[in-house]
């Protein structure tokens, strides 16, 4: 080893002395100490066996916390505690009655959903729901509560009795009063009368308490919608409500883990052996990115993390981002054993020239997930902890790991010649792209930055929009159930109020309630607003029926006493699970008020939501200001809270990224100029997304402070080949850039194949956060080895010589004597 470390140094002696020190034997070489790289490949080496058998302890010993393990199942996992929009719902839901639910929609083959057949579907299911697990209401067309007078009078009962599904005047009688009566339509049947619906709400135990009470819901719920079809043969029944979305987060974070990874693993190997042609380097880097992965995932387990769709992905993040320092270290391995370096000097070489930049590469890697931690969402924050610590972990067995595996396995290499080496640079694309860099330096400068500053500007154009029924592909059973029911019976997303009377009883004040129904009016003319949910409605339908049934009197009642007893007579004649606690609080001192939306975008529901609250602050009496809330709503507004968190994330990355590569290449001036090839792809990549796309969600957001870290990395390679060539070997620019573009080009490419291929495959994700999250990000790696390539490189070379032009000494002008 030591003569290993002998050849290192006379080397690096040979590459540093001047030219006319190196020809001669009368000139003494100075002792230099071999580089920490050598000496720690070295160490490696000699210790090989032990760090093996350490390196598979330590995993054994992490991996072992991933049996703890789970996955979430609640959509409330998206926010944090401090969320002021989660916070408004909470409080709601402690008033009245908490909003999960399952929503099954009948669809009957004829579209007549008040067929007989249909409506016979509907009476089953309805009666049958009250066997699902947690259920505490059931609500349907057939069980509406439909008031009329009888007499003197008042008669509440459902709207189809059972059994009365076969009499044709029932059928007709319920399409009516449906179709007509305002807390139906659109509401538990579709305005077209194609489709009706069922909801059951359920009163499901905390996930920590019963972590199995979703899944087994949900199980239950598919099993009665596949009976009711099986026993009304021609029926269809689709299931969404918050409960199948909760479902639908789950099994998209198992899909991931399932599908991805194994598709991941199968890429890179085929990727790696068309690259490196050794199956030593495969089995190698293969290695390294399953320890990193095994013990990043079993530390997740041992911290108690919860695994979601966003942080499901980590594995596949992990894998990706190893493969890089892999590749690297193996590439000038193999490079120096086909230039005839034996097996142990070539790893020696390797770690030589690459381990301060595999470690920079890392660390700034792993800063920009960190900076994930000023997301507004806990699954992001989870995944940049879970990524950033799996990079951590993949350097470490990138250089003690791979090199001590590579010693003891048989690596043999062919030799080139002279002749053939020669031959073989001449067909490479490095050199000839060096000289189009060269040639072409001023024009491909200005180029990029003009193409750079034309697709920032457009970056604005980007719409922050989150719809949770969108957070999935068209594949998935939810969203095409989710749509269905948009389009023929109800929309999914909701804006809630809790509107305050002021007063004890005071919902029964005439001056309240004429509010309430104004507000409910006005709402209704809004674009965009399917159905209002409002308990004025209620009362003027009780006043109508307790005057005959005469349509004159279809107002609100006139005097507070009169209201009041209305409702009482009303809510003593409701069966069990019809009672109007879900719209009103204890003390009859505030009512629910829901305004059911179209497919609005996130803009547009927190517009609607907030001009409902300017509307109440200027026509509602004294005490009838609320607040808007909902779980549309925290989606609404995830986005951009989340973009105002990770903008500060984002700058703190840059700064600290900027400090370790101003201490690494051991200059503000290099530091400085890294900043442009690592800020330019970011905004290139936002400025196609907006003309391609046009719409950013929670997880596109974090993709800026994601990537700074992983388009660095490149930068940080192509520099420190420069700054070699110059400082060691001391060519000039121009020869520094070729040296560059010919030692780390192809591991460049390969590298940015590699990421880029990695963040597609997370593209084939059927969850759209993560797979929009993998397009963005793969076209922001793309932009990266661009800019570094045709904009980096340029401006490296105009560089040099304007500083060289700086300090050569200005020719003195001679005087001449009379």
């Amino acid at each position: 080893m030591r003569g290993i470390l002998e050849r290192t140094r006379r080397r690096i002696v040979g590459a540093r002395a001047p030219e006319g020190r190196r020809a001669g034997n009368a000139t003494r070489t100075p002792a230099v100490r071999p580089e920490p790289g050598a000496r720690w490949a070295a160490w490696v080496l000699r210790w090989r066996w032990p760090v093996l058998a350490a390196s598979l302890a330590a995993t054994i010993g992490m991996g072992y916390g991933a049996g703890s393990l789970r996955f979430g199942n609640n959509y409330r996992l998206f926010f944090g505690d401090d969320n002021p929009q989660v916070a408004a719902f909470d409080a709601l839901e402690r008033i009245y009655t908490k909003n999960d639910n399952v929503l099954f929609v009948v669809e009957a083959p004829s579209g007549d959903a008040f067929s007989e057949l249909a409506l016979g579907a509907a009476l089953d299911l309805e009666d049958r729901a009250w066997q699902l697990p947690f259920a505490a209401r059931v609500e349907g067309i057939t069980n509406f509560q439909h008031t009329e007078a009888y007499g003197d009078d008042l008669l509440v009962e459902d709207l189809l009795p059972a059994g009365a599904s076969a009499d044709p005047a029932a059928r007709e009688k319920a399409r009516g009063v449906a179709l007509d009566d305002p807390l139906v339509v659109h509401r538990l049947a579709g305005a077209e009368g194609r489709a009706t619906g069922v909801n059951v709400t359920v009163f499901l135990p905390d996930d920590s308490d019963d972590p199995e009470a979703r899944p087994a819901l949900v199980d239950a719920a598919r099993a009665l919608a596949a009976d009711i079809e099986a026993r009304h043969p021609g029926i269809d029944v689709r299931l969404t409500g918050m409960v199948m979305l909760n479902n639908a987060f789950f099994e998209a974070s198992q899909n991931d883990m399932q599908t991805l990874v194994p598709l991941m693993y199968l890429g890179i190997i085929v990727l790696l052996y068309l690259l490196l042609r050794s199956v030593v380097g495969v089995i190698g880097t293969l290695s390294v990115i399953g320890l990193a992965t095994i013990s990043a995932m079993g530390l997740a387990g041992w911290a108690g993390i919860v695994l979601t769709p966003p942080s499901a992905t980590a594995p596949t993040l992990i894998l990706t981002l190893a493969v890089a320092d892999c590749v690297h270290i193996l590439v000038t391995l193999l490079q120096r054993m086909r230039a005839g370096d034996e097996k142990s000097a070539a790893i020696v070489e390797s770690l030589r020239v690459n381990l301060g930049p595999v470690f920079l590469t890392s660390l700034t890697t792993a800063i920009g997930f960190l900076s994930m931690n000023f997301s507004d969402s806990p699954p992001f924050r989870d995944l940049g902890n879970m990524t950033a610590l799996g990079v951590g972990l993949a350097f470490l067995f990138a250089v003690v790991f791979l090199p001590a595996l590579v010693g003891v396995l048989p690596l043999r290499v062919r030799a080139r010649s002279e002749a053939r080496t020669s031959r073989f640079a001449r067909l490479r694309w490095e050199e000839p792209l060096a000289e189009f860099v060269l040639r072409n330096r001023r024009p491909l400068l200005g180029g990029t930055a003009a193409l750079a500053l034309g697709l920032a500007a457009i970056v604005p154009m980007n719409d922050l929009n989150d719809q949770f029924v969108r957070y999935f592909d068209h594949s998935v059973q939810f969203r095409a159930d989710s749509d269905y029911a948009m389009d023929n019976l109800t929309g999914l997303y909701t804006v809630e109020f809790s509107v305050e009377s002021g007063q004890t009883g005071g919902i029964s004040e005439p001056a309240y309630l004429a509010t309430l129904d104004s507000f409910a009016e006005w709402y209704r003319a809004q674009p965009g607003v399917l159905h209002v949910l409002s308990f004025a409605d209620i009362m003027k339908r009780l006043n109508r029926n307790m005057h005959g049934d005469d349509p004159a009197t279809y107002h609100l009642p006139e005097t507070r006493d009169l209201a009041a007893q209305y409702l009482l007579l009303y809510e003593m004649s409701l069966p069990f699970g019809q009672d109007l606690n879900n719209q009103i609080n204890v003390d009859k001192s505030s009512t629910r008020f829901i305004v059911t939306l179209d497919d609005l975008s996130s803009h547009e529901i927190r517009e609607t939501a907030a001009a409902g609250e300017r509307w109440l602050a200027a026509h509602g009496a004294s005490g009838m200001v609320a607040t808007a809330s909902g779980p549309s709503l925290m989606f609404a507004h995830i986005s951009g809270r989340n973009i105002r968190g990770m903008l500060m994330g984002t700058a703190l990355a840059l700064v600290l990224v900027s400090a370790c590569l101003v201490i690494a290449f051991r200059s503000v001036g290099y530091g400085a100029l890294s900043l442009i090839p690592n800020l330019a792809p970011a905004l290139l990549a936002f400025g196609a997304w907006g003309i391609l796309v046009g719409q950013i969600n929670i997880a596109l957001s974090t993709v800026a402070a994601m990537t700074i870290g992983i388009v660095v990395d490149d930068t940080i390679h192509f520099l420190s080949k420069y700054l070699r060539a110059r400082r060691e070997h001391g060519h000039g620019a121009e020869d520094a850039l070729r040296y560059a573009f010919r030692n780390v080009g192809p591991a460049m490419v390969f590298t940015s194949l590699v990421l880029a291929g990695g963040f597609l495959i997370l593209s084939l994700s059927a969850f759209d956060l993560n797979a929009g999250m993998g397009k963005l990000t793969a076209i922001t790696i793309g932009f990266a080895l661009f800019t570094d390539f045709l904009m980096l490189g340029p401006l490296l070379v105009l560089v040099a010589e304007a500083r060289a032009k700086r300090l050569a000494p200005r020719p003195r002008l001679a005087l001449s004597r009379k």
